[in-house]
């Protein structure tokens, strides 16, 4: 079974708390158990005790998600989706030498777990470890059996927009949009990049898709507004503004907007 903790980010300059993610885009799988014992209820309580975590780590829990992982690796040490959470959860504490240790053992128990190799290599981009993140996103591409390979996509694009390389972010995205072409991180940053590149056509159509889906974090919004500005669609500017002001009073893009400082 795979999982994700609820939210993603918009990783330019911009981040929603929606689905992803970046907080980050973070992505686990549980690996039924299989380093359990086989008897069946073993496997019951070791199923049981691991969604368990992820239901608390999703809501934002950690200390109990945490409890229900060590409860997890008390009834089957060698679960190696247990510690690849175990390292997550210690990633969001900013317990980073002890989720570098989780992710080791984790790809010790499972190599070819791409799902584990994704969230290490998210981990090393969340630690200022660009590169080296890069070559597991890789891998993970690599592997023709991966079910979702657009996870690792979005990541390796979200990293190569950290590294500055924003040819290849671009592929990445792309990659990611031809898997899964709703998908508003995506979305959201291919039209950054193509704002940023002055192909404003471009970059309202695909932030017009992000809208579409009723999106409409501030950052997401103010996007928009930029986009229509430079477009000269002062209708869209003004309706798109009161989207910004009744939604997000208080946020530095409506501060921005009643500057008018479109070009910050």
């Amino acid at each position: 079974m795979k999982y994700m903790r609820m939210s993603f980010c918009l990783f330019f300059v911009l981040s929603l708390s929606l689905l992803g993610g970046c907080s980050s885009q973070k992505f686990v799988s549980d690996s039924d158990a299989r380093s359990a014992s086989d008897a069946p209820d073993v496997r019951r309580r070791v199923s049981l005790r691991m969604q368990l975590a992820i239901e608390y780590y999703q809501a934002g829990q950690l200390k109990s998600a945490l409890e229900e992982v060590r409860q997890v690796l008390a009834i089957s040490p060698n679960t190696a989706s247990a510690y690849s959470l175990r390292a997550l959860i210690q990633m969001d504490l900013n317990d980073t030498e002890h989720a570098e240790e989780n992710f080791q053992f984790a790809m010790k128990l499972e190599p070819k777990n791409s799902d584990i190799v994704n969230n290490y290599g998210w981990f090393l981009c969340k630690t200022n470890r660009e590169k080296e993140s890069i070559a597991y996103f890789e891998r993970v591409l690599n592997d023709r059996m991966y079910a979702t390979p657009d996870k690792a996509m979005i990541n390796a694009g979200v990293c190569s927009l950290r590294l500055k390389d924003i040819r290849n972010a671009e592929r990445y995205f792309m990659m990611a949009h031809q898997e899964q072409p709703n998908n508003p991180s995506v979305n959201a940053n291919l039209a950054k990049i193509f704002f940023d590149r002055a192909q404003y056509e471009k970059a309202r159509s695909y932030i017009q898709r992000v809208l579409k889906d009723e999106i409409f974090a501030a950052d997401v919004l103010w996007l928009a507004i930029r986009i229509e500005n430079k477009m000269g669609d002062q209708g869209a500017v003004n309706n798109l503004g009161t989207q910004l002001r009744r939604r997000h009073p208080n946020s530095k893009e409506f501060a921005l907007f009643q500057k008018g400082a479109f070009n910050e």
